[in-house]
């Protein structure tokens, strides 16, 4: 799914992008699969000059076929690594966050996904020097929790402020909403978060599963369409402008009785890793209240069920990682 932008191809100018969005059309594949006609109508333009928009549009955007040379040459050109700042997760994640792809971590209330959130979008601020939208539909998101992250990380009330300054925070508490700041930052949101010369190159939204899971199941068909629309948006945020998704989601039990994550088979295919979060309460780990273990559940780069030890309260000391085939985001870069 590629957004509409102003420029795209010749005549697609903001007044005609306006007119399109007010007829619930966001998109090249929205555009084309439309009556044109009937859209012409509604956005008062000529027939013509949309049809003539919609030639350009297949053009540009229909597939060719790629050598898997080629396609190599391109992950490892456009595909930069991000430290989570915790080297367990890191481990798991076969580095860290890949940008590109969608990263979820599941777990039952209390099992630190949001912990997590924001000890990442800490490290990436402070320590990549990178920008990060957080989309907070729970409500936890604090700044003084975030300034109390980085308190551990530096005393250098400056570095504080400036990493701060490049954590974007949204609120919002329904699934239309969240729709519309995905669209916007597609549209351009993202470029305007760069913030002291870091780019935007992680995307975290805790929690999805808040805004979708009560649209799911029973008579309200337009759930599916709806959960099938944000999988969509994030996945072209990933792929079109190079940066790492990160989401969370709940957990349910399954036939048997384990515990797997929530939102059903169709949203299981949407992200690229799954991690399931729990709590760690046997032996010696009861006085513990942080510790947690997080297990490996779906990747296409290890074997799952892997299964690692951590504790929420001791974030960061994550070193440079592994060898890999494509380039590990360290301070230097830009």
């Amino acid at each position: 799914m590629v957004v509409l932008l102003e420029g795209m191809c010749p005549g697609l100018d903001k007044d005609l992008l306006r007119s399109l969005r007010a007829a619930d059309i966001r998109t090249v594949e929205d555009l084309v699969s439309s009556d044109i006609e009937d859209v012409a109508q509604k956005c008062s333009v000529s027939y013509k000059a949309l049809l003539s928009i919609r030639r350009v549009l297949l053009a540009q955007h229909t597939a060719f076929p790629v050598s898997g040379a080629d396609l190599y040459e391109e992950l490892l050109s456009s595909t930069a690594i991000l430290s989570t700042g915790n080297p367990s997760l890191d481990k798991l994640l076969d580095s860290g966050l890949y940008t590109g792809e969608i990263t979820e971590l599941s777990g039952g209330p209390g099992s630190g996904k949001s912990q997590v959130c924001f000890g990442v979008s800490v490290h990436i601020a402070h320590r990549l020097k990178q920008s990060v939208i957080y989309i907070d539909t729970t409500g936890g998101l604090t700044a003084s929790r975030l300034l109390q992250m980085l308190q551990t990380e530096t005393n250098n009330t400056d570095e504080q402020m400036e990493a701060l300054q490049r954590i974007h925070a949204f609120r919002l508490f329904d699934v239309c909403a969240l729709l519309d700041c995905l669209y916007g930052l597609c549209s351009g949101g993202l470029h305007k978060a760069r913030v002291g010369g870091g780019s935007v190159k992680a995307v975290i939204v805790d929690s999805v599963s808040t805004v979708i899971a009560p649209l799911l199941g029973g008579r309200q068909n337009e759930g599916m369409s709806l959960m099938t629309k944000v999988a969509a948006a994030l996945k072209t945020m990933a792929k079109d402008f190079s940066v790492a998704v990160l989401v969370t989601n709940h957990v349910t039990r399954s036939g048997s009785g384990e515990v797997q994550p929530g939102l059903g088979v169709s949203w299981s295919h949407i992200p690229r890793t799954r991690i399931l979060l729990e709590r760690v309460e046997t032996g010696a780990c009861v006085s513990r209240p942080g510790r947690r273990r997080a297990t490996l559940v779906k990747s296409s780069r290890q074997a799952c069920g892997v299964k690692e030890d951590f504790d929420l309260q001791r974030w960061g000391g994550a070193d440079g990682g592994g060898p890999s085939g494509k380039r590990k985001l360290d301070q230097a870069d830009p």
